[in-house]
């Protein structure tokens, strides 16, 4: 696997990770909360329209997307899709150091797991 070709991957994933943090933080908030909470699906879909993250996150969606389009472009989809497990990393990293959550050692453990799975697959490139 050449350098550019793991940059790639690596910047997909983490845009990717970073779009459900603000993500998240959108549709925590009060303003899509509060529509929630009344039920009502225009409301609903409307709060979710104008809030600030979730149109950021959306749009760092894209982004991610943009740059796997050039992931899958230069290698084969069964050695690049497997390194879409780190973003389990990045978005729990995300979640405990910024949403401030808590982690058990079952999901750290499974992380991990998937952390040397992408390592295995690395390795055949």
């Amino acid at each position: 696997m050449k350098l550019l070709d793991l940059l790639l991957i690596v910047s997909a994933v983490s845009i990717s990770a970073a779009a459900q943090l603000i993500l998240k933080i959108g549709m925590s908030g009060d303003h899509v909360a509060g529509a929630i909470a009344q039920n009502r699906a225009t409301e609903v879909l409307m709060a979710i329209a104008t809030s600030p993250f979730v149109v950021a996150g959306l749009f760092l969606y894209g982004v991610g997307a943009v740059i796997w389009l050039f992931v899958l472009a230069r290698m084969d989809l069964s050695l690049a899709y497997p390194f879409v497990g780190l973003a389990f990393i990045f978005t729990m990293i995300l979640g405990i150091f910024v949403l401030g959550e808590h982690v058990t050692i079952s999901r750290v453990a499974g992380t991990l797991l998937i952390v040397a799975g992408c390592a295995l697959v690395a390795r055949t490139a």
